[in-house]
């Protein structure tokens, strides 16, 4: 019990001096700064993966379309939604 007082009037004489406040808000808005990093990070590497994700699913119906050997590079590239280039690499 006299430990939390203690801890208690400690606090409460930290709080009071000015320095000891304005450092605190500094590292709290620091620590709130470095979430909001991360968490940009975090969605940024999400889109990221989508974006790959989304590519890879085209050269694979490219690939698909080739193995059907039935439509031009052209047409390949149009359904897939790939470069002519693109699809001439995957042959």
């Amino acid at each position: 019990m006299a430990t939390a007082v203690f801890s208690l009037n400690r606090l409460r004489a930290l709080s009071a001096d000015e320095e000891v406040r304005r450092v605190a808000f500094v590292r709290e808005r620091a620590l709130h700064d470095e979430v909001s990093f991360l968490n940009e990070a975090k969605r940024e590497g999400r889109m990221e993966g989508h974006k790959e994700g989304r590519e890879e699913a085209r050269r694979e119906m490219a690939r698909n379309l080739l193995a059907m050997n039935n439509l031009t590079d052209e047409q390949i590239a149009t359904a897939a939604g790939l470069t002519e280039a693109a699809v001439k690499a995957l042959r």
